[in-house]
């Protein structure tokens, strides 16, 4: 089983950026797709961005070009550069991984990190 804690939320003004980070812990070398999926009040969980060992990335419609994924296989880690955040980046954050090429809701997650951007 893999154990996973975010960090690096917060609240930020539109424009700004956040850099989010996640530790990978238990059985972190079972692991090949990590990162992240988001969800704002009343909506569905949503896809941010994910990185394959193999070095894929994927990203959601709505971050593509503003955000970017990355990996530090040493250390189990994975990161989230934000940039350019706006009002409607607003939500928990959670990290996620497992062992196939996509994270699944049946996979490891985080407890999530708020991230508020607001004036």
């Amino acid at each position: 089983q893999v154990q996973l804690v975010e960090s690096g939320g917060g609240l930020v003004q539109p424009g700004g950026s956040l850099r989010l980070s996640c530790a990978a812990s238990g059985s972190a070398k079972t692991i090949n797709a990590m990162g992240w999926y988001r969800q704002a009040p009343g909506k569905q969980r949503e896809l941010v961005a994910t990185a394959t060992s193999g070095g894929s990335t994927f990203y959601g419609d709505s971050v593509k070009g503003r955000f970017t994924i990355s990996r530090e296989f040493a250390k189990n880690m994975v990161y989230l550069q934000m940039n350019s955040l706006k009002p409607e980046d607003t939500a928990v954050y959670y990290c996620g991984a497992g062992d196939g090429r996509w994270i699944g809701l049946n996979d490891s997650w985080g407890q999530g990190t708020q991230v508020t951007v607001s004036s």
